[in-house]
């Protein structure tokens, strides 16, 4: 008997827990020969802004032990291209597309949600908290709990599709991040984004990046995210998102056992294109060699 992979994230039905994460993918149709969309959950979309940006200059990508550092600097195409370019292709795929957009401002944040929130092919929303609020000298809106609710309850305002929050781990308390942004109006949590690093070119005595500070992910930040998504997951009722240095399907079951209902898969798809339909499979195969019947069974069941 085949085992039901299915999961339900605020509304939103996936087909299995596996998604793809933001900055990862591309706009989807990118990784459309290597994947077929249709045998996983979901996928989220590069982190869209109001206007084009051209990101950060290179070099902005370094492999580093156990992972990588990026300095992208959320390129992308902005909201018209990406209505008039992307979401045609959106059309084909019978997958939920989730929408991972920023700003500088709440009000940025809100027009951006109200934007995607008129888009039917875009199935829910998930919004980039680890950016600076240029209305409060640079502080990060995933830093502060106060930052981090004004741009969750103008985006909630905006929007009636399902509203993601993507927190931040570069926090003191990521509890109290989660619980901030569930009292202001979130309906699941991505957990986690990028941990701040940097990398030395020693013969050069300069930073490697460009930009000197990037995000870490990959296999690194796999047991800082497992912490987290277990911290947050006890602590808040609306879903959990695991994402950090999922490589394989054991790793995605681990984020499950600590309480995430579906996960993200970031760097595993620069290593292998193919990689979340393949730890999707796996996931189910593990299921099945053990003769559970429902994936979801396995959710937040870790035993202390």
């Amino acid at each position: 008997m085949k085992p039901d992979m299915s999961v339900e994230i605020a509304g939103l039905k996936l087909r299995n827990p596996v998604m793809t994460a933001s900055g990862t993918f591309g706009y989807g149709e990118e990784f459309s020969q290597y994947v077929d969309l249709e045998k996983i959950g979901a996928f989220v979309t590069k982190g869209l802004s109001l206007k084009p940006r051209a990101g950060n200059p290179t070099p902005r990508l370094v492999e580093t032990p156990g992972g990588m550092l990026n300095a992208i600097g959320l390129q992308n195409v902005g909201i018209d291209a990406f209505i008039a370019k992307k979401i045609p292709f959106f059309r084909t795929v019978n997958t939920p597309a989730i929408a991972n957009f920023f700003g500088s401002t709440p009000e940025e944040y809100a027009e951006m949600a109200a934007r995607l929130n008129s888009i039917s092919e875009v199935s829910a929303l998930e919004v980039n908290i680890s950016c600076p609020n240029v209305k409060q000298g640079g502080i990060v809106f995933g830093t502060d709990p106060a930052s981090a609710v004004s741009v969750v309850a103008a985006c909630r305002n905006a929007t009636k599709k399902p509203l993601i929050v993507k927190l931040s781990p570069n926090v003191t308390d990521i509890v109290q991040m989660a619980l901030a942004c569930e009292g202001a109006g979130a309906d699941a949590l991505s957990v986690i984004n990028t941990l701040t690093g940097m990398a030395i070119d020693l013969e050069k005595r300069r930073p490697v990046l460009a930009n000197i500070t990037g995000g870490l992910s990959g296999p690194a930040i796999k047991p800082i995210a497992l912490r987290m998504v277990w911290q947050v997951a006890k602590a808040v009722k609306i879903p959990v998102i695991g994402i950090g240095g999922i490589m394989n399907a054991t790793d995605a079951l681990e984020f499950m056992l600590a309480g995430a209902t579906a996960i993200q898969i970031g760097t595993a798809s620069f290593v292998n294109p193919g990689s979340a339909q393949e730890i999707a499979l796996g996931m189910e195969n593990w299921l099945a060699e053990r003769n559970i019947a429902d994936i979801k069974t396995i959710i937040g069941a870790l035993e202390n």
